[in-house]
Order: C-alpha cells, then structure tokens, then sequence
C-alpha cells in the first residue's frame, strides 16, 4: 500500500524551522502521556495557534494514531482552528437568548463593516469573525466577545464602538 504525505504549503508552520522545532518539542515532552492527542493539540493550538492539516496528519504520524482520531479532535471542539486566526477575534454568542436578542442583526452590521463573513479573518489579519454557542451571559443579551472581554446588551448602531475598542488597544 501506498503511503502518500500531502504536500506541505510554505506558508504552513511544519516548513518554518522554528515552529517545526516548537511542534517537536511538544510531541516528545507528551507523546507518553495519557490522552497525548487532546493534550498534544490543545498546547499546538495554543502556542502554534492553529492546526493545519499537514500538522495533523504529522501530529497523526509521530503519535501513531490514525489522522481521522486527530482530526476528529480538531474538528469536534470549537476551540480548536485550521487556519490562522487574526490579532483579536470577535465571538458573537448564538445562543437562545442573544440569537432573539438580535445577534443576526449584529453579525450583519460585523459583515458590512469589516467585509468578511464569519469564519474569516480580515485580509489585514487584525480580525477573526466567529459565532460560538452560549457563554453563559444570557442576562446581558445580546453578547459579542472580543479577545477575553464582553460586550453585552450591543445594538448594530453600537458595533462600531467595539471595533473602536480594538483600534485603541493595538500597540
């Protein structure tokens, strides 16, 4: 049987030296461990800050576990990524309480203003569009999450203060 790697693109952390080097590391210092999959990628995800497919199918390699339990992982939990997210990610909560609250409404204004759809970044790479299920602020209804902070009971007219937010923050 054939084994055929897929190409690795240039722009992917497994052909920057560095980051190869870093993806290494955390695969030899957890390899042994007990649920080395989830742990493995949790850190990738947290240090590298995504999970590419070649890196999954490495990660798949160097634990000898088949890609489609890597990939499974990557895929089942929101917190994980296949593509680079931007500097700050804006989180819009879709559940019950903001989705009537008006999320649809917000995430509207998001698109028109930053031209990107959620799920996308800005080709500037300063921000990620997500929607994500409830964070446990349904009495601040409707809530967007920017970065670690959140910003509740937001109306589309009051969108652009939050991206205004984002500029003042950057260094």
């Amino acid at each position: 049987m054939l084994n055929i790697k897929p190409s690795i693109p240039a722009n992917d952390p497994l052909a920057n030296p560095e980051q190869k080097k870093l993806i290494d590391e955390i695969l030899e210092k957890n390899k042994n461990l007990p649920g080395a999959t989830m742990v493995v990628l949790n850190e990738l995800q947290s240090r590298i800050g995504f999970i590419s497919e070649p890196m999954q199918q490495y990660v798949a390699d160097k634990l000898h576990v088949p890609v489609s339990s890597v990939h499974g992982v990557v895929s089942f939990y929101s917190f994980f990524t296949t593509t680079p997210r931007g500097k700050h990610t804006i989180k819009f909560c879709m559940g019950t309480a903001c989705y009537v609250g008006g999320m649809p409404q917000l995430i509207d204004k998001a698109k028109s203003l930053l031209g990107v759809e959620p799920g996308q970044t800005t080709p500037d790479g300063e921000i990620t569009l997500e929607v994500c299920r409830c964070v446990g602020a349904c009495s601040q209804a409707p809530v967007v999450v920017v970065d670690d902070k959140i910003f509740g009971r937001l109306r589309p007219n009051k969108f652009p203060q939050v991206l205004r937010s984002i500029q003042d923050n950057k260094q």
